[in-house]
């Protein structure tokens, strides 16, 4: 049985979207048991022969601050659903809360992998392709060094190994340009660190890509800080509320719209489906040691349950096992990523 605790009190809407969430999950899944987590009142209606509460006394706000998270609401239902993964109780842990307040409590309670300085939060953006491009990291770092970037690289891999059955996936550096002498002095050291990883087998390294190749599907995985990655993510959800809202608009304007949108309706179906970002909810919390999962806090019941999907998958395919192995094998390039890159390194590597 893979086991996920679920902290139901998180995000903007608590047990009315996460109760309905587990619920369908389980019907779907009945390998899966899951550890509801929360003020026992507000679970006691919920009842499967599969699902078990787990009491907690008190709830992460949104805006709480992450030090209110951290050390005064030590029996929070976030703390306590990561609590479950550390002792064992569970494979994963699923939050749709407060995302500092996740990322500081789950590296806390499971702290990081050896050789990784920190976690980094992976999702995934839909692209023209009809899949997703898997971005990292999403937020939890604003400022990184690029050894942090190599190092979520590996992650990276790892997760997109394992999610899509793909050994190797490509990876990019999210950049202004192509060409390795664009970017700022961190990106230029970055792409030095991923172009030797990439030579030593550690990964699969295209070169730098730009934002439009994330909506492409250039590659596989781009890599970038918390503070693009977000802005990335939150204007692609922007950008797919637009179109469709643009849509219905202008096909209900008048009866020779009517038409033209009943005639279109299958392209219109298929167009709103590949742009649904509900459909990749789901940020997976990379390095630390315990899966964790982040659910958009606005996630309606069918957006928690792609996130609980997401969680399953990874727990099912060992995800932890697969990132440790893939740091494994790039820690010599991991423990000296501030040393110098041979520059006949850089010269042979095709970009």
């Amino acid at each position: 049985m893979i086991t996920i605790a679920v902290d139901c009190m998180g995000g903007d809407h608590g047990p009315q979207v996460t109760l309905p969430a587990c619920r369908q999950f389980l019907d779907l899944h009945p390998d899966a048991e899951l550890l509801l987590v929360g003020l026992p009142a507000s679970l006691a209606a919920f009842s499967h022969a599969r699902a078990r509460v787990v009491a907690a006394s008190e709830v992460v706000g949104m805006d709480d601050p992450i030090e209110v998270a951290l050390r005064r609401k030590k029996d929070s239902s976030m703390r306590v659903a990561i609590q479950q993964v550390k002792d064992g109780a569970a494979q994963a842990a699923l939050s749709a809360g407060n995302t500092g307040a996740l990322m500081a409590i789950a590296r806390y309670v499971l702290k990081t992998l050896d050789g990784i300085d920190r976690p980094a939060i992976a999702g995934q953006i839909p692209n023209a392709k009809g899949g997703a491009t898997t971005v990292l990291d999403l937020g939890a770092n604003v400022d990184c060094t690029a050894e942090h970037l190599l190092q979520f690289a590996v992650m990276g891999s790892a997760l997109v190994s394992v999610l899509s059955d793909n050994e190797n996936p490509t990876v990019g550096l999210l950049n202004i340009g192509e060409e390795a002498i664009k970017g700022n002095e961190i990106i230029k050291q970055a792409g030095e660190l991923l172009r030797a990883a990439g030579l030593a087998g550690d990964l699969n390294f295209y070169g730098n890509v730009e934002g439009n190749d994330i909506f492409k599907g250039t590659t596989d995985i781009v890599v970038c800080d918390g503070f693009v990655g977000n802005v990335a993510l939150k204007t692609s959800e922007g950008l797919a509320t637009m179109i469709v809202n643009f849509l219905k608009a202008e096909f209900s304007r008048n009866a020779f719209t009517k038409v033209a949108a009943v005639l279109a309706y299958p392209v219109l179906t298929a167009l709103k489906k590949r742009m649904d970002y509900r459909r990749h909810n789901g940020g997976a919390l990379l390095g630390l040691r315990g899966l964790v999962f982040k659910s958009h806090g606005s996630a309606d019941a069918f957006a928690f349950e792609q996130a609980l999907n997401r969680a399953y998958d990874a727990a099912r395919h060992q995800l932890l096992d697969r990132v440790q192995a893939r740091i494994a094998h790039a820690a010599p390039l991991l423990s000296g990523a501030d040393a110098v890159v041979a520059p006949e390194a850089v010269a042979s590597t095709n970009l």
